[in-house]
């Protein structure tokens, strides 16, 4: 009878959390560009400044700057504080998914380290960008798949909508692929367009109208801006070459993360054609990337002759 193989949560967990802290500290509570956005957010949401100052579309990605106003106390540290906690929740949740894809306890443990030691973990996690909310609700609903657990899926989905709007495309994906039946997929999906809706017309209503569309003055802007470049190269380095070497030897039970990858690239193509290019395009597909980066390796599988081993 095969052992399942276990992690010692109760080390793992603190290591993870020292791990991240040191690594994000140097930034920790930063706001530059869109992370002052968000910690306007938050700010308004407290009653700090009015919402004329609120810039769209970021308050319309209510829920992280929601509960870090939530919290008592200095609000920048409480939002940093948050999502250090979700960069070390969704790193957990990626070794407990590939523990269960059943790659072995030293994977899983290179699983977590690959969300933490990343340079969008150590860049842009410490400022007060809702994106860790999003990578860990993506990480979350990627142990849940693997587990075979599709409304512990579901209620992820939901949540990372609520963090940011094109996490509705995970609830798209488990009604398309029959993981929920169909009128039940239907209304969770209807309920993750009411809730944009919601805070869209009803909780933060009248401010100035957007449009993100493609156009070749954001591109040009992007072939010529060194930084993103190498934020670009550095977000993706480590973890797509791997993935890479890892697509082919991965099991069976992480082929959904397939449909996954390139259903959620969709978004970040999108918006790197109509507003700017970082890593954070790449960190946004880490859940469904650092599986298969840590199947890089594995012997193949071997063809069975019928003799136990």
């Amino acid at each position: 009878m095969t052992v399942r193989a276990r992690l010692n949560w109760t080390i793992l967990v603190p290591a993870f959390a020292l791990l991240a802290l040191a690594l994000m500290w140097w930034r920790w509570g930063g706001t530059v560009q869109d992370s002052q956005y968000y910690f306007d957010t938050a700010r308004y949401l407290r009653g700090d400044i009015p919402k004329s100052e609120l810039v769209p579309p970021f308050p319309y990605r209510i829920l992280v700057p929601a509960l870090a106003s939530a919290i008592p106390g200095d609000l920048r540290n409480n939002f940093a504080m948050l999502n250090w906690l979700l960069v070390v929740a969704g790193a957990c949740c990626m070794s407990a998914a590939v523990l269960r894809a059943g790659l072995g306890q030293r994977r899983a443990i290179a699983a977590g380290l690959l969300m933490i030691v990343s340079l969008p973990a150590v860049w842009y996690a410490p400022y007060l960008l809702v994106d860790p909310g999003s990578v860990c609700a993506r990480s979350v609903f990627v142990l849940a798949v693997l587990t075979g657990q599709p409304w512990v899926a579901a209620l992820a989905g939901l949540i990372g909508t609520a963090v940011r709007e094109e996490n509705i495309l995970l609830l798209f994906w488990l009604l398309a692929t029959r993981r929920v039946a169909l009128l039940p997929g239907l209304a969770l999906l209807a309920a993750a367009g009411g809730w944009i809706l919601l805070v869209r017309w009803w909780l933060i209503p009248g401010l100035l109208s957007y449009t993100w569309v493609p156009n070749w003055g954001n591109i040009e802007r992007a072939l010529h801006d060194v930084r993103s470049h190498l934020s670009l190269i550095g977000s993706s380095i480590i973890v797509i070459p791997l993935a890479l070497l890892g697509w082919r030897k991965a099991p069976a039970t992480l082929r959904p993360l397939v449909g996954l990858l390139v259903l959620m690239a969709l978004p970040q193509m999108y918006a790197a054609l109509s507003v700017r290019v970082d890593g954070r395009l790449v960190w946004g597909l880490y859940p469904f990337l650092v599986p298969f980066a840590v199947c890089a390796g594995l012997a193949p599988a071997r063809p069975s002759n019928g003799v136990p081993d």
